[in-house]
This record gives structure tokens, C-alpha cells and sequence, in this order.
């Protein structure tokens, strides 16, 4: 529960840092009055149970597909609900297009939650000395930097050290906000949700401002469930219930409770909560707290592309895996630089956490709002639960997720526009790469040559059999692969233990290891080889020939086996349905996916690629 705490909670833990600020600020049109103070921790507070506690810790993280969750594992429940009803074609389509906006949309706050988060903690220097403000952008980017440097440490590794410090943040805001209800105590009227009703019927016209202000309070629920695939459902329920809300409520109570009884703290209210010899200490637990809100989204992130990789939505990349326990646990460094170099970017552009709001929950809210639905089609399909239940709760929280798009639609022109710009920039990525693949598979088919037949026709004429096992991977186990065809056209040689191996993603998290590999015997030493993954499982080639060679009883040597593989490419005829640019941007995904070395886990030095030519 410790290591959950330290990763999962970070982002939601250091709203209050910026969010009851935000939903003060004059230019939103509200009046200072009591009861205004009152309708915005009224909405705040009961946002938390409902779209956080309600939502995500009781209904959405039951979606745990074999211990992952992530909106992507959710799209592939969703899907497995819609074939179980036996759904329409377009309930499918709806389902594919849901789930890859929500990716989309994790990728642009994956951007702006680091630098809004290190940025509002550091501004607690000017509280302390005004005339400090012009250190606090470069000692946000060198955190960051050394944030991003060290996550080849892992989550395990980061959820000990940081555990701690965020069991120790809420505690401390928590207490300091306690201090402050028990002064005035008046402020627990906003515990009574007629508050929040109240506030948005007396200032209809600046209630949409003042909600997109109201839902900074609540990014970083949806880690909960980005992140379940580390911790686990469990850990991350209890950390949330008994840990998390606690001190959420009690420090937006104490803020509440220190603007009615002094006004002028409104400038800054979440430092005005502790005394001034308090400052600086807790600008530094601020500052840690926030690095650990910045893991939260980075940890999801890489998640998040490992799922995407093996659904055929991303090309490959190199994935570390950073714990032996904990198959969930990943570095990918390509994810990881291109993440610093976009969170650096943002914290030069912007400069402040208030010009960073405006960007700030466009791109989550999107996602709640994908969430709730494929969650409501798992609901349907494949808990069994009374349709009608499912229809009023997913009604009622679609409402609830639309408002805040809507509301938080009006900071698209004041920099909301760049998550957007992110999310379509990671959609096009996603959707190209799916449809360019898609018609590289189709083209492959039309070469393909039959394995049995094959297998026949060498038999007729035997080329010269060389010492040793060689290792094809194809796309099917039952055609020829394409290298298999050019060693043989090349080098006129075939080895004495011929395995035509074909890797299958299973639309689950992992497949039961009775399960992995089916095997045929076709004859004169060539065995026709199928292994099914799920979705979280990574591919390890040489595994699966220790496996197959214990399975069969086949003598390999594995300092004896080579391994090929094929590269296809693009050539300059024009692909069908895709256009130049997405044609152009096919083609360099491919050239600088990663090497089947890397993917695989294929030794370098026994391995022969070949290239292949589609179009």
C-alpha cells in the first residue's frame, strides 16, 4: 500500500497546491463572499466522491483485466463484452475509437501534469521571498531533469523512496488543515452538498469558469486506474480510502476555513495554511510531493505504450523491464526522453502554474468521459449487471464528465488548444500505424507461399542440411516465411532443425503458459510453431525455443541456433486509403521502430535480417 501511495497518488495529492487557488481567481467573475467560498469546497469536496471514490476506486477498478488496467486494457474488455452480446459492427468501431482517444488524451496530460505540478510547488519560494521568483523555473526544470534521469530505477525502486515522502504530505496537510477547521469551524457547512446546488444556481453565467477550476481538483484520478497493473486494485483502494481522501478533504477544509477568516490569503492559500516558519520546509516536501505527482503520469505513460505496442497501435520500441516480480513494472526510454523534452518545453513556454492551468484538464476530462463509457460496456456485457442500473450509473456519470469538457473547453484558446494538439498528434501515430500495418499484413498474404506443400517440394530436391537449428519468425505458422525463402534462394542451405515460429497477440493481458506454444511436426526437421502473448507479456524468442526443445525433445544448442528475421518497407507506390503524409509517417515509424534484437530478446550475434520489399 506504501509503494501505491508513493506512485499512484501523487498527481490528485498535490491538487491542493493549485486547484482551491484556481477556483478563486477574480478574472472567473465570483464575488469574495462567504458563501461562495463555501459552494466551492462544497463542489470540490463532493466531486471527490463521486467522479474519484464513487467512480474510479468502487466501479472502474473492477475492470481488472488479469491484474492491468489502463484505458487500453479496458478497450479490450469492452470489446470481449461487445462479441459476448453479440454487439453490432459499429458498437466494435465505437469501442476501437473510444479507447484510442483516451490513450491519446493520457499522452497530452502525461505532458502538462509534471511541469504544472514541480512548478506550483516551487512558487512557494515567492511566498517566502517575493524576490526569488526568478529561480523558480530553472530549479523546476533541474528537478524534472533529474526526475526523468532516474526512472531507469524503476517503480518498485521509486515507490519505497517515495512512499514515505507522501505518506508523510498527507499527513502534514492533513493536520495543517485540521488546524485551521478547528479555528472556524463554519467552514463544515460546505460538507452539506445543498452548497454546491446553491452556488450554481446563483451564478449560472460563471458556473462553466468556475467548473473547469472545480476539476483541477481531480486530475490524477484516473491513474488510479492507469497505474493498477504496478500495485494492484487493493492496495490502491485502501491507500486512496484511508490515506489520500482524508488528507485531500481536510486540507481544501482548512484552506476554506483560513480565506473566510482572512481574505488576503486568497493570493496563495495552500502555503498561507502554515505558519511562516513552515515556509520553507514545506516548499521542499512541495517540491518532492510533486516530483512523486510527476512519476504517477510518467509510471502510466509507459504503461500505457507497452499496451499500445502489443495491440499493434505503436510501433516497437525497447522496453527494460525494471522488477523480476512484477511483470507491470517498465522503462521504456524512448517514452521517457520525448516526455522530458515536452515538459521542459512546456515550463519555458509558460513559465507559471496559473498559465499552465488553462491547458490543464481538457485532455483528462476527454478521458473520464471514454472511461465511463467502455466501463459501462463492460458492466453490460460481461458483469451481467441489471441493464438498467448500468444505463441511469453511466448517465449519470457521462453527465458528470461531459459538464467538465464542456466547461473546460473554454480554456481551449487560453492554452488548451496544446493538449489537444498532443492528443491528435498521438491519434494520427496511432491510427497510422494500425491501418499502415494492417495493409502491410494483407500485402504479405498475397506472397505467401503454403507451408506443407513447400515442405513437400523440398523434399523432392533436399538442399545441402548445415549443423544446427535455425529459427524463422512469420507472421503464420503455416506459410513460408519470407527469409526462409531468401536463405534459401542465397545461400542454398537449410538447417538441420527448421522452426517456423509465428508470435500471436491474444486480446488478453497474458495467456496461461499451457497455453503459449502449439506445435506441429511437418516433417525433415521443420516444425511449424504458434506462441500466443497477451497484451502485457513480453516476447522472449529464446525462451520459447528452451520451451519448445523441453516440450518436444528436441536437442538445441542454443549457442548453435540463428535467428531471422524479415524487414519490410515502404517503396514510393501510393498505399491504399492513406495519403502522402500519412504514407511518409508510416514509413518512418517503420525505419525507427526497434530492432527484433531489442524486442525479442534475440542475441545480435545470431541474428540475420532481411529486407523485404511490400509495395
Amino acid at each position: 500500500m506504501l509503494a501505491a501511495l508513493g506512485v499512484v497518488f501523487g498527481d490528485i495529492g498535490t491538487s491542493p497546491l493549485y486547484a482551491f487557488k484556481e477556483t478563486l481567481n477574480p478574472a472567473h467573475g465570483v464575488a469574495f463572499e462567504p458563501s461562495a467560498v463555501l459552494g466551492l469546497l462544497s463542489l470540490i469536496v463532493w466531486g471527490l466522491m463521486l467522479v474519484v471514490t464513487l467512480k474510479y476506486v468502487v466501479f472502474v477498478l473492477r475492470a481488472d483485466y488479469d491484474g492491468e488496467g489502463g484505458i487500453l486494457a479496458l478497450q479490450a474488455l469492452a470489446r470481449q463484452a461487445v462479441q459476448r452480446m453479440h454487439g453490432p459492427r459499429w458498437m466494435l468501431a465505437a469501442v476501437f475509437w473510444l479507447g484510442l482517444v483516451g490513450a491519446a488524451m493520457f499522452y497530452g496530460d502525461s505532458l502538462i501534469t509534471p511541469a504544472i505540478s514541480v512548478l506550483s510547488a516551487v512558487e512557494g519560494l515567492e511566498v517566502q521571498a517575493p524576490a526569488l521568483q526568478r529561480v523558480v523555473v530553472p530549479i523546476t526544470l533541474a528537478i524534472l531533469v533529474v526526475l526523468f534521469a532516474v526512472q531507469y530505477r524503476g517503480t518498485s525502486v521509486m515507490g519505497r523512496v517515495f512512499g514515505p515522502v507522501m505518506l508523510l504530505w498527507f499527513t502534514v496537510i492533513g493536520v495543517a488543515g485540521l488546524w485551521q477547521v478547528l479555528q472556524n469551524p463554519q467552514v463544515l457547512a460546505a460538507l452539506d452538498p445543498s452548497q454546491a446546488i446553491g452556488f450554481l444556481l446563483t451564478h449560472p453565467a460563471q458556473s462553466l469558469a468556475v467548473l473547469g477550476a472545480v476539476f483541477l481538483a481531480f486530475t490524477g484520478g484516473e491513474a488510479l486506474y492507469a497505474d493498477m497493473g504496478h500495485f494492484g486494485a487493493r492496495p490502491i483502494r485502501l491507500a486512496w480510502l484511508f490515506i489520500a481522501l482524508p488528507g485531500l478533504v481536510l486540507n481544501y477544509f482548512g484552506q476554506g476555513a483560513l480565506v473566510l477568516r482572512d481574505p488576503a490569503a486568497v493570493d496563495n492559500p495552500f502555503y498561507r495554511v502554515f505558519p511562516s516558519w513552515a515556509l520553507l520546509p514545506m516548499v521542499v516536501l512541495a517540491a518532492a510531493a510533486t516530483v512523486i505527482a510527476s512519476q504517477a503520469v510518467i509510471s502510466g505513460a509507459f504503461s500505457l505504450t507497452a499496451q499500445a505496442m502489443r495491440m499493434s497501435y505503436l510501433p516497437r520500441a525497447r522496453i527494460v523491464h525494471t522488477s523480476g516480480d512484477a511483470i507491470g513494472q517498465i522503462y521504456i526510454p524512448a517514452v521517457n526522453w520525448l516526455l522530458m523534452t515536452g515538459v521542459l518545453l512546456l515550463v519555458l513556454g509558460f513559465k507559471s502554474s496559473e498559465a499552465l492551468s488553462a491547458a490543464y484538464g481538457i485532455a483528462v476530462s476527454i478521458t473520464m468521459v471514454t472511461t465511463t463509457l467502455l466501463a459501462g460496456v463492460v458492466a453490460w456485457g460481461l458483469w451481467r449487471v441489471n441493464r438498467w442500473l448500468v444505463a441511469v450509473g453511466v448517465g449519470v456519470f457521462a453527465a458528470i464528465d461531459l459538464t467538465f469538457v464542456v466547461a473546460n473547453s473554454l480554456k481551449i484558446a487560453d492554452g488548451g488548444w496544446l493538449t489537444l494538439m498532443v492528443a491528435a498528434g498521438a491519434m494520427l501515430v496511432f491510427t497510422t500505424w494500425y491501418k499502415g500495418r494492417a495493409l502491410g499484413m494483407a500485402a504479405q498474404a498475397q506472397q505467401m507461399v503454403p507451408l506443407a506443400p513447400f515442405v513437400e517440394s523440398l523434399a523432392l530436391d533436399m538442399p545441402h542440411r548445415v549443423r544446427g537449428t535455425a529459427v524463422f519468425l512469420t507472421p503464420e505458422a503455416q506459410v513460408v516465411p519470407h527469409a526462409l525463402l531468401h536463405n534459401l534462394a542465397h545461400n542454398q542451405v537449410l538447417h538441420d532443425q527448421v522452426i517456423v515460429l509465428a508470435l500471436q497477440s491474444a486480446d488478453t493481458p497474458r495467456v496461461p503458459a499451457r497455453d503459449r506454444l502449439t506445435a506441429q511436426d511437418m516433417g525433415h526437421g521443420i516444425w511449424a510453431v504458434t506462441a500466443r502473448y497477451g497484451f502485457m507479456e513480453e516476447r522472449n524468442v529464446p525462451e520459447l525455443v528452451r520451451m519448445l526443445a523441453y516440450q518436444k525433445g528436441l536437442a538445441i544448442d542454443s549457442m548453435s541456433t540463428s535467428y531471422f528475421t524479415s524487414r519490410a518497407s515502404v517503396g514510393r507506390r501510393r498505399l491504399p486509403g492513406m495519403n502522402r503524409l500519412r504514407q511518409a509517417l508510416f514509413g518512418w515509424l517503420q525505419r525507427n521502430g526497434a530492432r527484433a534484437s531489442d524486442y525479442f530478446h534475440l542475441p545480435e550475434n545470431r541474428l540475420v535480417e532481411m529486407g523485404q520489399r511490400l509495395w
